[in-house]
């Protein structure tokens, strides 16, 4: 019986704090809904460190574990059209979270091009600011 007092007063106290936090829900296929808009970066390593790598490991050969599958970079036919990574990054695709209010135009050209050209990849043509920004979704200010 002690328990179930204990318990009671615990959901009593967090129900109570909970409406005052100021903090907003975030989305679950979100990576802006909690970080926001990302800092400058000087080039797409940077980015790539900073957003991509966690997930992609630092080779860029993916990751297998804990129920999830985080594919590789690495040597990645479907690296061969820039217009397709970057329309991931912008979207997301599967388990992976869409980036859209996260990064600039430039920062997505920026590791479109580090990725197409790195990890044994070698994909030299480039993609400009112009045509990220046609493939951008219209984000409402909840999703950004």
């Amino acid at each position: 019986m002690r328990y179930y007092h204990s318990l009671s007063a615990l959901v009593l106290a967090a129900a109570t704090v909970a409406p005052l936090s100021p903090y907003k829900a975030a989305y679950a296929d979100s990576a802006s809904a909690v970080a926001g808009k990302m800092q400058a970066m000087p080039d797409g390593a940077a980015v790539y460190k900073h957003v991509c790598q966690s997930c992609h490991m630092a080779d860029g050969k993916g990751a297998v574990g804990a129920g999830a599958r985080f594919p590789a970079l690495a040597g990645n036919a479907k690296l061969k059209t820039a217009s397709y990574p970057a329309y991931v990054v912008l979207n997301g695709y599967g388990g992976m979270p869409w980036f859209a209010g996260l990064l600039s135009d430039k920062q997505v050209v920026d590791v479109v091009g580090y990725i197409r050209t790195h990890f044994g990849n070698h994909y030299t043509d480039t993609l400009k600011p112009d045509e990220v920004k046609e493939m951008r979704p219209s984000l409402t200010v909840e999703d950004q």
